[in-house]
């Protein structure tokens, strides 16, 4: 699965482990988020990551 990283703070979305905080589960694919679903670190909304 493709990792993403924020432009804005470096906060890298791993699919691996999802975003519990957030109550997003592991396994869940960058594209298959919310589109509300923002950085859990600054906020940053979805078109501020870059794949890596």
């Amino acid at each position: 699965m493709e990792k993403w990283m924020c432009e804005l703070c470096g906060y890298v979305y791993d699919p691996e482990l999802g975003d519990p905080d957030s109550g997003i589960n592991p396994g869940v694919r960058f594209e298959d988020l919310p589109e509300d679903w923002v950085c859990p670190v600054c906020g940053a909304g979805k078109d501020q990551f870059n794949k890596i």
